[in-house]
């Protein structure tokens, strides 16, 4: 029940966060010319800094939104990773309850947002440098053709709730599902795992990290805090909690190579910077 209960309160939090986004991107397929989002598209350079610096709000909404515009082809790749890397989720309340110093804090969510921005200007240049520049702007709604709502029919706001209600629905599944697994995994003492590939910490703490559940970072926070996980550990599992992003990102983008590709993009960006960061003893 405490699972089941959960799994709904994730979702609820979750509810207007992808309204607006949704709506965002059904205002912007619906009532801009092609000609002005190409101009804004081409115009986002300053993506990743904007995404790395909101990312760290301590929620895990913004994640999915980013996700949800990165498929609408309103952000750039470099962004919505910028976003997936320096998005804290429920790690900064569970820091601030346990009395960590402001100074100890304040070095995780600057070494996060840096990360992001950093990771997300190389993945644009990367993009523009070998992929041959940015996405196509199609000329009909993305999501209305990819979902099949009727949006043009109906108007933009029944066509953000109702992309709203299919990806809730959808994330409430998932969330319960994980939820069972999570609690099966830490009754078997996942916690002590991380005891015996000390040479694996970073690489392991990642794995976990992006399990798409807001739980994942209270799971890596309450370890490092429980002195289970060094420094390093602990950014490579909170760089790559990008929350339920993945899953939205997986659900909303139809090219699923572009999104595995960003996927392993931010384990290994995150666990590279997570040994980094350990090697610096920046904490």
């Amino acid at each position: 029940m405490e699972i089941l209960v959960d799994a709904g309160i994730d979702c609820i939090k979750l509810l207007p966060f992808l309204f607006l986004s949704y709506l965002a991107v059904e205002y912007t397929e619906h009532k801009m010319s092609r000609g002005t989002k190409r101009l804004i598209y081409r115009a986002g350079k300053a993506g990743p800094v904007l995404g790395g610096l909101i990312g760290i709000l301590p929620q895990c909404g913004f994640s999915a939104a980013a996700a949800g515009l990165f498929a609408g082809g309103i952000v750039s790749p470099g962004t919505v990773i910028a976003v997936f890397l320096s998005t804290s989720d429920e790690m900064l309340p569970i820091m601030i309850s346990e009395g960590l110093p402001l100074g100890v804090i304040g070095k995780v969510l600057a070494a996060k947002a840096l990360t992001g921005i950093a990771v997300g200007f190389l993945v644009d240049l990367a993009v523009e440098r070998i992929g041959g520049g940015r996405k196509e702007i199609p000329e009909h709604p993305q999501l209305c053709a990819h979902e099949h709502c009727h949006c043009e029919e109906h108007g933009i706001f029944r066509a953000a709730l109702v992309h709203t209600a299919q990806i809730a629905a959808f994330l409430f599944v998932i969330s319960l599902a994980l939820g069972f697994v999570m609690e099966s995994l830490q009754a078997r003492g996942l916690t002590q795992s991380f005891l015996h590939v000390p040479g694996l910490e970073e690489a392991t703490a990642s794995l976990v990290g992006m399990i798409p559940n807001c739980a994942a970072s209270v799971l890596i926070t309450e370890l490092y805090l429980g002195g289970f996980l060094g420094s390093g550990a602990l950014f490579s599992g909170l760089l790559c909690g990008a929350g339920t992003g993945l899953l939205v990102l997986f659900r909303e983008n139809p090219d699923k190579k572009e999104s595995l590709r960003l996927t392993l993009v931010l384990y290994v960006s995150g666990t590279l910077a997570g040994i980094l960061l350990g090697a610096l003893q920046i904490l």
